[in-house]
This record gives structure tokens, C-alpha cells and sequence, in this order.
């Protein structure tokens, strides 16, 4: 029986104990190809934060943190190539950054023993953690976002009748949300098309006539890398009107909108986190990182939209650490209790706070049954005259009604497939 220690404890625990390994967060990111652009600030905010735990509080739990990056290009066999190469060396948790190596790191990191975050994206049933016991995509997934999309369009009036375009990149991370927006139209009586975009992303014409010929009332973007800013192009080529383009939180980073300047204002992303770089943990990378050398990029995307998801996913693995330290009292963690620590895992207003970051996101908490935390969601908008992103609406729950059965449904299917037996019992 594992037994839960306080603070204290745990630190009496780690100094009696002999020099421990680093903590191992490996890094599966893609600073070439043509999703680069929103790699590289990912993989800078997660590697800044770690950086910043180790200059300014000496790692975590009195353990140093060592990301291991290994590049990926954003291509599933590359991706799996690098959880082979890395596993070895301690790896505690993989953050894949793309659903399709996360689809294929299911089956090989449940064996290992390794946990997965694949926050905000990946196999949105993993949130059933009785089937899925080593994945987790708190605090949000992609059928949730689905639904934040309609309950942002339902507060701004009646949908039934409407046409609701769903243009999406041609992948399975592209086709997460279809089921749930078919459900959603059956519950709504709105009407959904759906425009399949083909890697990566450049020719859209297309699909841009069609939406020019139908006129949908809202057009809802699951894009990624040069398929976001050719999809804004496009939209501001036909004067399609931007506040009624809404994108997920993957087609919602200053590199979506920015290329095509004034015409983008108006622009719409789901986030599941908060914007800007108004929040004290930035002037601390600043100072610990940054201005110390020690930056894994240039230092200008600090405060941007994906540098800021990346270190959000940092935060959220070095809490999980913590907690995982503390479960097990010792700090030179396994990669099963890290995986204990993420599915005992509590993010409380006040522990923000602490972190430097009120109000970044939600409260949640994470238990067995539900590894996917609350799903809820916000609304962001482009103001292209400032060049900022601020949040429109607060972080608002998603339609559960509609999304749990789909969860079960899709989990049940797998565990059978694959044998598996409930983990919570």
C-alpha cells in the first residue's frame, strides 16, 4: 500500500539519500518541415521551464531536470524511431506533439510502463483511464473543442437550420472531431460539411470555392503548420468574414494569422489555457534563462501562443513529478510512479498562483477513471491592429451528454480489441 507523504517528509527522505539521476522529460519535437513553425516554440516554453526549475530552484524536489530532444519532423515513424532511442534513459513521461505517433506510442509505452501526455490532442477516448492506464490528455481534448465550437456559436444565437463547415487536415488528427460534430448537428439541427485538407496543407482552392458557392454560416478549421495560414489567406481572398471562422487550438498561434496581416482580424481560436505573456513566471525566464544564456531558442517567442502551450506542458509533467516524489517519497522518480503522480495530479488556482502563472487555466484534478480532466473550454480572438490574441470568454464546459458515450463507446471497442481489463479496480 502506497502511502502519501507530506513536504516535509520527502525532503528528509531526499537528503538522506545518495546523488540521484537527472529527471528525464524527453522532447519529441519537429524544428524542420513544414509544421515547424509551430514546433519550435513548443519545444523552446517546454525546455525553458525546465531550464528555469533548475537555475532557480535546483531542479524538482532537489532533482535536475534533462530534456531530451529528438527531432521528429512531425512524421509518425520518425516519431516512434525517437521513443525507441530515448526510452532507455529514464524517459518518465512522452509528449508526443502529434497524434499519429501518439496513436502508435499507445500500445509500446503501455507495455514499457511509460506514461503519455498527449495534451490536447492524440486518441481522445484515452481519457478513460480504465483503458487506457499509462495515457493521459488532460485538461482537454479534441471532442471537447469540437463542442466548445458549437456552445460559443449557440451563446451567440439559435445554430438549427445553420450550415457549419468543418475543414480539417486530412489526418487522424483531422478526423478526431467529425463523430462529434455529426452528433452535435443531430442534437442542434444544424447542417455540417465536411473539407478534407491534404498534407500539408498548401492547396486549399478548392475547398475555399466550395465555401465561396455554399456561404456557411461558420466555417471550424482542424489545421496544423502552413495549413492554417494558407486556410486564413483563403478566407480573406473570398472575404470570408474572419469572426465567423472559428479555428482549435492548433490553428490559433501568431504564425496563423500574422502572414496575412489587417485581412485576419477578427480570426477565432478554442484555447484551454490563457494568452500573453502577462504573468510572473515570464519575467522569471527572463532572468533564469533567458538573460543566463540558457534559452533553447532565440528568446522571441516567449509570451506566443505555442511557447506558451509548451511550457504550460512542462508545468503540468514538473507538477505531476512533484506529486509523484511526494506519493512515493523519494525524488529520484520511476516512470510508474510518475505515472501514479499524473493520475493523482491536482492544479489548484492557488497553486498557479504560486507558479507564477493566476489564472492560466482551470482548475482540475485527475483521477483514475477520468484522465482527461474537465474539458473546458475558451474563445480566443486575433486583433490584427495589435498583433495579440486575447481571451473573449471564459473557460466553459463542453457537452459531456454527447462526448462521454462517445468515450466509452470508442474506449469499450478497444479494450476489447486488445484484451484489455479495467485498470481502476
Amino acid at each position: 500500500m502506497k502511502m502519501k507523504l507530506g513536504t516535509m517528509a520527502v525532503a528528509a527522505v531526499m537528503a538522506a539519500s545518495p546523488v540521484m539521476a537527472d529527471l528525464v522529460f524527453p522532447s519529441l519535437s519537429y524544428r524542420t518541415g513544414p509544421y515547424a513553425a509551430g514546433g519550435i516554440p513548443f519545444a523552446d516554453g517546454y525546455a525553458d521551464y525546465m531550464n528555469l526549475l533548475n537555475a532557480r530552484d535546483g531542479g524538482i524536489g532537489g532533482v535536475m531536470t534533462n530534456v531530451l530532444e529528438c527531432e521528429t519532423g512531425y512524421n509518425t515513424e520518425k516519431g516512434v524511431e525517437c521513443y525507441e532511442s530515448t526510452k532507455g534513459q529514464g524517459a518518465l513521461v512522452y509528449q508526443p506533439l502529434s497524434t499519429g505517433i501518439t496513436y502508435q506510442l499507445i500500445p509500446k509505452a503501455t507495455a514499457d510502463g511509460i506514461p503519455i501526455h498527449s495534451m490536447g490532442y492524440g486518441r481522445t477516448s484515452a481519457a478513460n483511464g480504465d483503458v487506457f492506464s499509462n495515457v493521459f490528455n488532460y485538461p482537454a481534448n479534441y471532442w471537447n473543442g469540437a463542442s466548445g465550437a458549437i456552445n460559443y456559436l449557440m451563446s451567440q444565437g439559435d445554430i438549427a437550420g445553420k450550415k457549419i463547415a468543418l475543414v480539417y487536415h486530412n489526418s487522424a488528427y483531422g478526423k478526431e472531431p467529425i463523430r462529434t460534430l455529426e452528433e452535435l448537428a443531430k442534437k442542434h439541427g444544424f447542417e455540417l460539411t465536411l473539407l478534407p485538407v491534404d498534407h500539408p496543407g498548401q492547396e486549399q482552392k478548392s475547398q475555399w470555392l466550395q465555401i465561396r458557392r455554399e456561404k456557411p454560416d461558420n466555417v471550424i478549421m482542424y489545421g496544423w503548420g502552413v495549413m492554417n495560414q494558407v486556410a486564413v489567406q483563403e478566407a480573406a481572398n473570398i472575404r470570408y468574414p474572419m469572426e465567423d471562422f472559428i479555428g482549435i487550438w492548433w490553428s490559433g498561434s501568431e504564425n496563423d494569422v500574422l502572414p496575412a496581416g489587417d485581412a485576419a482580424d477578427g480570426y477565432k481560436a478554442l484555447t484551454f489555457h490563457g494568452v500573453g505573456n502577462d504573468f510572473p513566471v515570464f519575467a522569471d525566464i527572463q532572468k533564469y534563462v533567458v538573460d543566463a544564456g540558457n534559452a533553447a531558442g532565440a528568446g522571441d517567442q516567449i509570451g506566443t501562443v505555442l511557447y506558451n502551450r509548451g511550457l504550460y506542458a512542462a508545468m503540468l509533467a514538473a507538477e505531476a513529478a512533484k506529486t509523484a516524489q511526494e506519493i512515493h517519497g523519494t525524488g529520484d522518480i520511476t516512470p510508474a510512479m510518475m505515472r501514479d503522480g499524473m493520475e493523482a495530479l491536482e492544479i489548484t488556482e492557488a497553486k498557479m498562483t504560486a507558479l507564477g502563472l493566476p489564472g492560466f487555466g482551470p482548475e482540475f484534478n485527475v483521477s483514475c477513471e477520468n484522465h482527461g480532466g474537465p474539458g473546458l473550454i475558451g474563445m480566443t480572438q486575433w486583433d490584427a491592429s495589435a498583433k495579440t490574441w486575447s481571451l473573449i470568454n471564459d473557460f466553459a464546459a463542453s457537452d459531456m451528454d454527447v462526448i462521454q458515450p462517445l468515450i466509452d463507446e470508442d474506449s469499450a471497442a478497444y479494450a476489447s480489441e486488445n484484451n484489455i481489463a479495467s485498470s481502476c479496480n
